[in-house]
């Protein structure tokens, strides 16, 4: 039991992500209605029901759309925790500046890649054509629901009970690309 819980809004969209006993107090409150169901009983003296996996609240909650905002656990979310350049998952993953900021390359989600410590060595101040180096993916700002952290909703793609309400909200994140 992991207790962590899908919140989706009344539409289907993805809101959160919160513990089960929030779950079960929205559905206990009559405000959320359970869509998807752990494997695990809970037990109380007067009431025994399954543990939610994925919740939808009865009232449609008005949010703002949030900016998203690059971050080092959104950048190796984004570029699936491997360098940019050689392919490897390291333990040592830099942030690297295609076009380094010495030479005006802004911090934006088009210039920043992840990338091993010996890449990060090896292009040095330079940009990757320059130091005869390959990006695999051109850098793009994620495109995904921007409710839940770009991090949280990566994760969140490898529950199998979450996934068929997460889907067409990232069809591009499932081939691992951005």
């Amino acid at each position: 039991m992991d207790g962590r819980v899908l919140v989706l809004n009344q539409n289907y969209e993805p809101l959160h992500v919160c513990t089960w006993q929030r779950a079960v107090t929205l559905m206990y409150t009559g405000k959320a209605i359970a869509m998807e169901y752990d494997g695990v009983m809970l037990r109380s003296p007067s009431i025994e029901m399954r543990m939610p996996s994925v919740v939808r609240l009865h009232e449609y909650v008005f949010r703002p759309l949030p900016e998203i905002k690059i971050s080092r656990r959104a950048l190796l979310a984004r570029d699936d925790y491997r360098c940019q350049y050689c392919g490897t998952r390291a333990h040592d993953l830099t942030i690297d500046h295609v076009i380094p900021r010495e030479r005006g390359g802004p911090q934006t989600w088009e210039n920043l890649v992840i990338c091993c410590r010996k890449c990060n060595n090896k292009k040095g101040n330079r940009t990757p054509r320059e130091a005869s180096m390959k990006l695999f993916k051109r850098p793009r700002r994620p495109r995904f629901v921007p409710y839940l952290s770009f991090a949280t909703f990566r994760a969140a793609l490898r529950n199998e009970a979450w996934r068929d309400y997460l889907e067409p909200f990232a069809p591009q994140l499932l081939d691992n690309s951005y």
